[in-house]
């Protein structure tokens, strides 16, 4: 089967779709470009379908690169025969192929290396044939005697062939694949508690704990990694090995009438607990910790996509509030578009207590600014801040709210060479108010600057591969970003660089460029910036939209290479590009459009189907923000506390954050309530993100309050 066949049995896609889009990828289109603008071309894939096509063509790549350099290697040592050649061609992964190379690869020093300098290894080929029915297994062995060599008898020769015996065993590519399958079907992995102390408190759970190998849940497997890692849990493989010794046994022994039968037995026995169960458990274990990483990363980069389109708050004057205990409250007041308009800090808890003076200082703030929302922290001193801004509130003579703002990646941010470029008038702790306050405003804009990682929004983020991790995530800021589009006149150069084809360089540069020639008036003009060339245009050009700009299909979705269809289309109806301006000429075209036979237009305008529906979308939303239809952040204008908690109580709350087991929600106390998996709804549940997501609002019910341990679980069940 060749390349594209595989891929797409793989995928379930036609091969025609697969070899379309990769050659796509090998001309080094974008992804978000291929997804938005090539739907003709890839037979409609969407992002997802893209992403995993891509990501098995590198894998399916790397594996023929990889069997390619395996046989070359065996064959420079002359030992490839016919046979393993087809077997290392034939493999489908990786593994496969580097058991067949075991055998073959350099090897450290070893028991059986060791007897081989001894000479043994003649002696070693005798036994595994296992030609000699008749005959003293110990005068076989006398020719090997070499004393000078540390081979003094027989036995020590023997045994030294038992040696190369179990090596070659561990490395029979067929026998390895039979261990690893029957310990992946029946393993257990288990762990246990070193020592009962208060700081491994947090691992009792996993104390005589087993789970099936092929059942346990990746978070779990993660949580025991971190366990063994941080000393607090002793954990690998259980198997009752004795029926694998049998099997491995009679596929060695093939004639058990053979004078060397009970030494084979001995070298089986030697390679299956010294060789084959130690490192087919590092594999199984190095395979679980990837499924672990995987789903981990999977988690965290949806909980991330969730974050970053949540709604922007637009036209609203904001107060951003980072909070603090000793230094004091760090308040900023920005404007409309997140310029400072003032900045100050208060003192309102301890040691200062200065409680009253920080209410005036906030109530004038606001009645100066007219302030239309405040922004709080959730970090140190965070509830303790959320109850001074409540009071303030209640005092006040107009409708001003609060919401809680994640901090996470706030401080990164402020001190990070950017915040300094950015903000360079004010300290790091006072940009980190700056960044909340612009977080609500447009968390997009704001969060892109931060390294993905330190947002937050994931399990056990900090014990995967970091590479993996930074890739996927980086992909999905780039989504986004793409997703949305981006005001070519007044986004940041973070903003830009994950625009198609952008990058940080050129990024930098259309920035320059706006400051010393203006705002571009038309997308054209970015050929104009230095080191831009027609590639990049073609990647970007539909991701940047111009408000303000001379031509009102600039602010939409179309890609300027469709521009004369779209025009086409508006004469058709009656219409030009600029009636796209006057509101009531707008809702007339939307209305033709509606009625239009998309199939027959298409056909008639000489275009895809796929490209026609996208410039109808255009065409009746120019501007438009698709986080818009998201469900925006929960104001509040009072607080809570756990003791105001009771059994029962059905509250209101927003998704912070979405893990394997559940989902952590913020019902407006210092803690954030866990709904377990169990407790999200009446019908069975494979995982949280069947039913929630991050930001969502939610209803729940408080289940328990357990204050000591700060812990609140709640359900979503029965809450209407």
């Amino acid at each position: 089967m060749n390349l594209i066949q595989q891929l797409a049995l793989e995928l379930e896609i036609r091969p025609e779709q697969v070899e379309r889009t990769i050659k796509l990828f090998d001309e080094g289109n974008t992804m978000p470009f291929i997804a938005r603008y090539r739907k003709e071309v890839t037979g409609g894939l969407d992002e997802e379908q893209l992403r995993s096509l891509e990501e098995r063509l590198s894998y399916l790549r790397n594996l023929e690169a990889r069997k390619e350099e395996v046989l070359r290697i065996i064959g420079e040592q002359d030992k490839l025969t016919p046979e393993l050649e087809e077997a290392i061609k034939g493999a489908v992964i990786l593994q496969e192929v580097e058991d067949y190379y075991r055998p073959f690869r350099p090897k450290r020093r070893t028991r059986a290396t060791i007897a081989k300098e001894k000479g043994l290894e003649p002696l070693a080929e005798i036994m595994i044939k296992q030609e000699l029915t008749v005959g003293d297994r110990r005068l076989i062995a006398q020719p090997y005697i070499n004393p000078e060599l540390g081979v003094d008898d027989p036995e020590q020769a023997i045994a030294g062939a038992r040696d190369i015996i179990a090596e070659q065993i561990s490395d029979n590519a067929d026998w390895r694949k039979i261990i690893r399958e029957y310990l992946w079907g029946n393993a257990l992995l288990s762990s246990e508690l070193k020592e009962e102390t208060p700081e491994a408190a947090v691992y009792r759970q996993y104390h005589n704990y087993s789970e099936p190998v092929k059942k346990i849940p990746p978070h779990r497997v993660l949580a025991i990694n971190r366990g063994e890692k941080e000393g607090y849990l002793k954990a690998g493989l259980q198997i009752e090995s004795s029926q694998l010794l049998l099997r491995l046994q009679a596929l060695v022994l093939t004639n058990p009438g053979n004078i060397f039968a009970d030494d084979l037995k001995t070298a089986t026995e030697d390679s299956l607990n010294r060789l084959l169960l130690p490192s087919i458990e590092r594999e199984i274990r190095t395979k679980l910790t990837e499924a672990g990483e995987e789903q981990a990363i999977k988690v965290f980069a949806l909980n991330l996509r969730q974050l970053l389109l949540q709604p922007p708050i637009r036209g609203k004057i904001v107060m951003g509030i980072d909070p603090g205990f000793r230094t004091g409250c760090k308040v900023v007041v920005v404007d409309e578009i997140g310029r400072v308009k003032e900045a100050t800090t208060i003192f309102p808890h301890l040691p200062q207590n200065e409680w009253e003076k920080a209410k005036q200082t906030l109530t004038s703030l606001i009645q100066k600014n007219s302030v239309d929302l405040i922004a709080s922290g959730n970090g140190t001193a965070g509830r303790e801040t959320e109850e001074l801004v409540a009071q303030v509130l209640l005092d006040l003579d107009r409708q001003v709210y609060y919401s809680i703002v994640s901090e996470a990646g706030a401080s990164v941010y402020s001190a990070s060479k950017l915040a300094r470029e950015e903000l360079p008038d004010f300290d790091v702790s006072m940009r980190g108010a700056i960044s909340i306050a612009r977080r609500l405003q447009d968390p997009l804009a704001e969060l892109v600057k931060i390294e993905p990682k330190a947002i937050g929004v994931g399990q056990y983020q900090h014990d995967v591969n970091q590479n993996n991790l930074d890739q996927t995530l980086t992909g999905v800021i780039e989504s986004c970003v793409n997703y949305v589009g981006v005001d070519l006149n007044t986004a940041s150069a973070s903003l830009l660089q994950n625009v198609a084809g952008i990058g940080p360089s050129l990024a930098r540069s259309i920035v320059t460029h706006r400051e010393n020639n203006g705002p571009f008036k038309r997308r054209e003009e970015l050929l104009k910036v230095k080191r831009l060339g027609n590639h990049t245009y073609t990647q970007s050009a539909g991701f940047l939209r111009l408000p303000e700009g001379e031509y009102s299909l600039e602010n939409t979705g179309i890609h300027p290479e469709s521009y004369h269809i779209a025009e086409e289309l508006l004469a058709s109806l009656g219409y030009n590009s600029n009636d796209l301006k006057t509101p009531l000429q707008l809702e007339e075209i939307r209305k033709k459009l509606k009625t239009l036979n998309l199939e027959e237009t298409a056909l008639h305008l000489k275009t895809g189907l796929p490209t026609l529906k996208d410039i109808v979308e255009g065409l009746c939303r120019p501007g438009r923000d698709p986080r818009e239809e998201m469900p925006g952040p929960v104001f509040r204008r009072d607080v809570k506390t756990m003791d105001d908690l009771k059994p029962d109580m059905i509250l209101n709350g927003v998704v912070r954050n979405v893990v394997d087991f559940g989902a952590f929600i913020d019902i407006g106390v210092e803690q954030d309530g866990l709904v377990h998996i169990s407790q999200l709804s009446e019908k069975f549940v494979r995982h949280p993100m069947e039913v929630v997501s991050v930001g969502q609002s939610v209803k729940v019910r408080v289940l328990s309050i357990e204050a000591e341990r700060k812990r609140i679980s709640l359900s979503m069940k029965d809450v209407d």
